[in-house]
């Protein structure tokens, strides 16, 4: 349990806020690549509560400014995007994508000014098909981006999906470290005796209460998910925090199950979700299906978006939403094809996480043993952030990005008895060729 102080300090992310600080000493993925043009429209975005402008110039760099021109605060927003720079539309000052001042063509005598006022930017870079922005201290020295899989990987096998998400980033987050509610939420309305029993994600509907596994890791946390499996078996299926809020999440056997999820605090109230799947370029679709080889419906339904506006928290909406009960089908859910009456996993977490309300008020949680993972990445989070706000110390990953090799979701089978971490060590030596080095928390 979290106090009511720890959970104001868990779910703020302003500037001079705790989490907000510390968020900000990290690379933050602000939109996708394929959503800046060159000399093309500036994007308004809202990152950690500050509103912001993107854009790309003539030559294909990218800029994130704070969106008010420093000369008198008018929005870049309606500047004009052209020849190396963005031109405020109110008089005229040009500024290239490092903020520097190129033009101030209103002043008579530009000596008597002084010279170069530059625009609030922060540093960008790209990978992955997503622009990082890093909104931190060390502006002259940032860290590197971390090496997760999912967006360090060469090629463009991968997919990206973007979904605007109206309640808090840590209750969504939440969402993909809690095994216990797949389920029932996402599976309860599926008869596990029907099941093509060759596939190991058949063992998360048959068995609704795994053994919770938790751990402090080098990169944030971790756990398993332990269920008994084929005879001799055990099934575990991995997901891992990772600083600052990132989840490598399962979505099918760890060998090919390279993923990332940015839970990316909008504000205080609402969040962008940046789902990242690499090898599957044509969307995330899920493995389960009936003895007979027909697919189980309902599951990977993507979402159907509004169309994008200029508005700070005008992109990438779903069109279901609290407005219209996420089109929840009663007759559906009664007669037993689905828990929820809603279709598609998304969708389900969705409606479950803003059911919470914009700000879940934790003092009204009574919290049970399936929930160690969500009580242990609070924990870490919290205790991270005073450890940076107290001494300035951040964790091992900012400066050893390469920590982050070693997070990955997914399932693995086991003999029983299997300690839950050798296992994870032994099957990611047998992909990537070497052992990562992870100690269980005490």
């Amino acid at each position: 349990m979290i106090t009511a102080e720890e959970n104001e300090q868990l779910c703020r992310v302003g500037k001079g806020t705790l989490m907000g600080n510390f968020f900000r000493q990290f690379w933050i993925p602000v939109c996708m690549s394929s959503e800046l043009k060159a000399d093309g429209d500036p994007v308004r975005l809202m990152i950690l509560g500050e509103k912001l402008v993107a854009f790309r110039d003539s030559e294909g760099r990218v800029g994130v400014f704070d969106h008010r021109c420093p000369h008198r605060c008018a929005s870049l927003f309606f500047g004009r995007n052209e020849m190396g720079g963005i031109r405020c539309a109110y008089h005229g000052w040009k500024f290239d994508v490092t903020g520097k001042c190129l033009d101030q063509p209103n002043l008579e005598d530009k000596s008597k000014y002084p010279a170069g006022t530059p625009a609030i930017a922060y540093r960008v870079k790209e990978s992955g098909g997503l622009v990082f922005a890093y909104m931190g201290e060390e502006q002259a020295n940032p860290p590197e981006l971390p090496e997760l899989e999912a967006i360090m990987a060469e090629g463009d096998d991968r997919n990206i999906a973007l979904t605007h998400r109206d309640c808090n980033y840590m209750q969504a987050l939440e969402g993909d470290i809690d095994t216990s509610h797949l389920g029932f939420l996402h599976v309860g309305g599926i008869d596990g005796e029907k099941l093509d029993l060759s596939d190991p994600e058949v063992f998360t509907v048959t068995e609704k209460a795994p053994k919770i596994n938790v751990s402090v890791m080098p990169f944030g946390t971790m756990y398993s998910a332990q269920r008994n499996a084929y005879e001799g078996t055990e099934h575990h299926r991995f997901a891992s925090y990772v600083f600052p809020f990132w989840v490598t999440y399962p979505g099918g056997e760890i060998e090919g199950n390279i993923t990332a999820n940015a839970w990316v605090p909008i504000d205080d109230t609402s969040t962008m979700i940046f789902n990242i799947d690499l090898g599957r370029k044509d969307g995330r679709k899920k493995n389960l299906k009936y003895k007979d080889g027909t697919p189980v419906g309902g599951l990977a339904r993507p979402l159907e978006y509004h169309p994008n506006t200029t508005d700070w928290k005008g992109r990438w909406r779903p069109v279901k939403d609290r407005s219209n009960d996420y089109g929840i089908d009663r007759e559906w859910q009664r007669n037993g094809d689905s828990y929820t009456g809603i279709v598609g996993v998304p969708l389900q977490d969705q409606a479950i996480q803003e059911s919470m309300g914009y700000v879940v008020d934790r003092d009204m949680e009574h919290l049970a043993a399936s929930d160690r993972m969500v009580i242990l990445t609070r924990r870490v989070m919290l205790d991270a952030a005073k450890e940076y706000a107290e001494s300035g110390k951040l964790p091992d990953i900012v400066r050893q990005p390469e920590l982050a090799r070693d997070a990955r979701g997914g399932d693995i089978v086991v003999p029983y008895g299997t300690d839950w971490l050798e296992g994870y060590e032994e099957k990611m030596a047998a992909i990537k060729g070497y052992r990562p080095k992870l100690s269980a928390a005490e």
